[in-house]
């Protein structure tokens, strides 16, 4: 080997040194959320989801709710600032259950895309406050205390994508219907 031929190397080996740290830099980059994006749960979680999704997709249609159990509600949830949560349909039989198949309420909203009337967006377990020292757990995620006096709390917004995450309270595409 001529030392010209590894002169000649120097430069080649140096573009793509250059040209690896770009490219880890830009992967990086991607994968790196925007601070106002919500984070994807553990790929795990969707198993136990997935019995969620089993358990109440026979609710879709509005109409099947009353035949489970779940007692229709006329008053549409919804914050200014965070978004909405829709219409709760409660079965009062599944309050304080943490099972996957059991939420307490089924969340449905209306809109101009729904033809057939309120569609079902998501579903949430409700567990009274008795004072417990922490707060009941599901699918990793921590209940909340701060949405209904008395109850932790927990939604799953299954059917209806939520751009403040899979387990937000809040969903910013719901809107109440104005009076």
């Amino acid at each position: 080997m001529s030392p010209r031929s590894s002169r000649s190397r120097r430069p080649l080996r140096s573009a793509v040194t250059t040209a690896i740290t770009v490219a880890t830099a830009a992967a990086f980059a991607l994968t790196a959320a925007p601070a106002h994006a919500a984070s994807d749960p553990d790929p795990s979680v969707w198993t136990e989801l997935s019995r969620t999704t089993q358990a109440t997709a026979k609710y879709g249609y509005e109409g099947s709710a009353a035949a489970g159990g779940y007692a229709r509600t006329d008053t549409c949830v919804a914050d200014p600032a965070e978004g909405g949560m829709g219409y709760h349909y409660v079965n009062p039989a599944n309050i304080d259950s943490v099972d996957p198949r059991k939420p307490a309420a089924l969340v449905y909203a209306d809109g101009s895309d729904f033809a057939d009337g309120r569609k079902l967006v998501a579903v949430e377990w409700i567990v009274k406050d008795t004072g417990q020292a922490t707060a009941p757990t599901l699918f990793g995620q921590t209940f909340r205390k701060d949405q209904l006096p008395g109850y932790f709390t927990l939604h799953a917004w299954l059917y209806k994508p939520n751009s403040a995450g899979l387990f937000a309270a809040w969903n910013p595409e719901v809107v109440c219907p104005t009076a």
